[in-house]
């Protein structure tokens, strides 16, 4: 057997394929560690950021009120710019994006770990969000592409892809708690140094390009558009828990993103050559996964933030020992993500997994309605984490596959991006509408109940707490009915692939 994993190597190793086939790659599964590496570095880093953001504060002197920003400018940066980056990984090479991506995520990172003022930090946060929007589009189209010709070995590899999207926040609060406890807050930065190193070089060595899209002229006013768009958005709803829902610093940046996207899509039909070729969304399989994937990204909001304040605030867990208190449910996400994508996709397909998945998340967010003041971890939040961790796990990996399925060669990139773009948006709409729901329903508990006192004010945060997971229930059981109602039956088709040689 031939163990040379030069790229030199792995060229005369690979078979090749009659012509309309894909080539299958010796080293796919070396290939997918390299992919899921770089993704739990995009992914963790939107959640390991928040438990070290106190200390950075205290360590930095800037003002609680910019600690928001740390956050928003990463999001925004992110957010704005993943349709482009998935269009420049189709066009110039997922290969190519894909390390340019892994490495200014690392250059930046090491930036925002040295980092002696806010501004440092803040630019290196805003630099990160770009990169990632290069890494994440490219990584998930080059894992399309190297598992396009076996739908079982294909829907196993998303199982696992998929548990790591799943998991990866959960495992940035706890690695935040651990970094920032034993070592500093910088070290949340500084590990991406040590996983894109090993993403680096793995990908540098084992990685292949599919076929290249033909360069054409490049949509500007198209990318204008939805990138002004998408930065009103992400921006106006990063400021409505301070501003408020009615306050034109909110409605204003929301409202002028949403015209901007309208406008966006009348290019797109227009244009030659669009930035989003409106056939990638308009898939009905692909459609349904990229609504779902933005209503569940809302809902999930609600199990990472507010368990964590209600972990810290009121059952008195350091930043480790939430961390710790999540590992049940990344076990789960992870096991159900593999089992649902290598066990139950290529048999049944998305539809009757994914509504499963979602009517498991709602119970658990049912769950943790009963929490309280005498409420413990293992009779109380355990069993929704366990619950939540099976119903995620049926999520992610069979949408993100479904998401790529039977996309041409060269929409991978593009249609990729808009995964990422669902989460993304579903994220910082349940940032924003929950934050601010939470705070509506202290004041109006405390309204109507004029004693003071720490009794009051903690049943009334409670009210809020209640009140969100009752809603991110509600959104979880909408998603269910989305699902069932717009996935196709039966397995998902890759044959569009197929097309692709991936040596």
């Amino acid at each position: 057997m031939n163990s040379d994993l030069s790229p030199a190597g792995i060229a005369q190793s690979a078979p090749r394929s009659a012509p309309g086939n894909a080539v299958r790659h010796k080293h796919r599964w070396l290939t997918l560690v390299v992919l899921s590496l770089a993704q739990l570095m995009d992914i963790l880093d939107s959640t390991i950021v928040n438990i070290a953001l106190p200390s950075a504060q205290h360590d930095l002197g800037f003002p609680a009120d910019y600690r928001q920003w740390v956050l928003t400018g990463y999001a925004l940066a992110f957010g704005s710019l993943l349709l482009l980056g998935g269009r420049l990984a189709d066009y110039f090479g997922r290969k190519r994006l894909f390390l340019i991506g892994v490495g200014g995520f690392a250059l930046a990172s090491a930036v925002g770990g040295a980092a002696g003022n806010f501004a440092t930090l803040l630019a290196a946060r805003i630099g990160q969000g770009a990169f990632a929007a290069m890494l994440a589009p490219a990584a998930l189209s080059l894992l399309s592409i190297t598992f396009a010709d076996d739908p079982k070995e294909r829907g196993r590899a998303f199982g696992i892809f998929g548990a790591i999207s799943g998991a990866g926040g959960a495992v940035g609060l706890l690695l935040g708690g651990v970094l920032t406890q034993g070592l500093s807050w910088r070290w949340c930065l500084y590990v991406n140094l040590i996983i894109a190193a090993v993403a680096f070089v793995g990908g540098l060595i084992l990685l292949r390009d599919g076929d290249r899209t033909q360069r054409v002229r490049p949509d500007v006013a198209g990318t204008a558009a939805v990138v002004a768009g998408l930065i009103g958005i992400v921006f106006g709803l990063g400021t409505a828990e301070r501003n408020g829902w009615h306050d034109i610093r909110t409605l204003g940046p929301v409202l002028a993103g949403v015209v901007l996207i309208a406008a966006f899509v009348v290019i797109e039909r227009r244009t030659a050559h669009p930035l989003l070729p409106l056939r990638v969304l308009l898939d009905r399989v692909r459609g349904a996964a990229y609504l779902t994937l933005g209503i569940t990204g809302t809902g999930m909001f609600a199990v990472f933030l507010f368990l964590t304040f209600y972990l810290a605030n009121t059952l008195g867990f350091s930043p480790l020992q939430t961390g710790v208190a999540f590992l049940p449910m990344i076990g789960l996400v992870m096991a159900g993500a593999v089992f649902s994508g290598a066990v139950l996709l290529p048999r049944w397909g998305p539809r009757p997994i994914v509504p499963l998945g979602c009517l498991l998340a709602a119970a658990g967010m049912a769950l943790l309605t009963g929490l309280g003041a005498d409420s413990s971890y293992a009779a109380n939040i355990l069993p929704a984490l366990l619950v939540t961790g099976v119903g995620f796990g049926f999520i992610f990996g069979p949408v993100q596959n479904a998401a790529t399925s039977g996309v041409q060669p060269h929409d991978a990139g593009v249609a990729s991006a808009l995964v990422t773009t669902a989460q993304q948006i579903g994220g910082s709409i349940g940032t924003a509408v929950f934050s601010s729901l939470t705070t509506s329903a202290v004041a109006g508990y405390l309204a109507t109940h004029p004693a003071t006192g720490p009794e009051t004010l903690a049943a009334a945060t409670f009210a809020g707490y209640h009140l969100v997971f009752w809603i991110a229930a509600a959104v979880f059981l909408g998603s269910a009915a989305l699902a069932a109602l717009l996935f196709r039956s039966g397995p998902l088709s890759v044959a569009a692939e197929h097309d692709t040689a991936v040596g």
